[in-house]
């Protein structure tokens, strides 16, 4: 049987793999009984919008990939296709937080973008063997439901916004 791993490697295309990730992450969100509301079209600086604890949350999707042992990464810089080219951006503020699918552990993240860093953020699921860490961002600190459990109690963290 092939690992989830390889079945995003055999996703050649990057959009396949964001359309994988898209799907996932929405219904990571759907299963908690969150609702999503997804843009008609892809010209949207973000993917979903989900409402949780009486807010709406803009959403950017992104795949995680190894990075070196015991860690995973993303770009927070996405490139989408305009005509015969791809057009990278960043975030730059159009969404509140980065929803993570990782096929290395079947793991869902929810980063806010105030904490993701500029270019490539690397998430950290198993402590090195030599004890430092070096700056990279603990798993148990993003996973979805921990996430969660912070914004449906508006009032302990309020880093969301209405959208209108």
């Amino acid at each position: 049987m092939i690992d989830r791993t390889t079945c995003y490697e055999n996703l050649e295309e990057p959009q396949k793999r964001g359309r994988a990730t898209e799907a996932i992450v929405r219904a990571a969100f759907v299963v908690r009984d969150i609702p999503v509301l997804v843009p008609t079209d892809d010209t949207e600086p973000y993917d979903l919008v989900v409402e949780v604890g009486g807010r709406f949350h803009r959403i950017q999707c992104e795949t995680a990939y190894r990075k070196s042992e015991g860690t995973v990464a993303f770009e927070t810089v996405s490139a989408r296709q305009r005509r015969d080219t791809y057009d990278r951006r960043g975030s730059d503020d159009r969404a509140e937080y980065f929803a993570v699918y990782d096929p290395v552990n079947d793991n869902r993240y929810l980063i806010p973008l105030a904490e993701a860093a500029s270019e490539t953020v690397v998430i950290r699921f198993r402590e090195p063997k030599n004890g430092r860490s070096g700056g990279s961002n603990r798993a148990e600190d993003y996973l979805l439901d921990e996430r969660l459990a912070d914004l449906r109690h508006p009032s302990s963290v309020d880093t969301g916004s209405d959208v209108r």
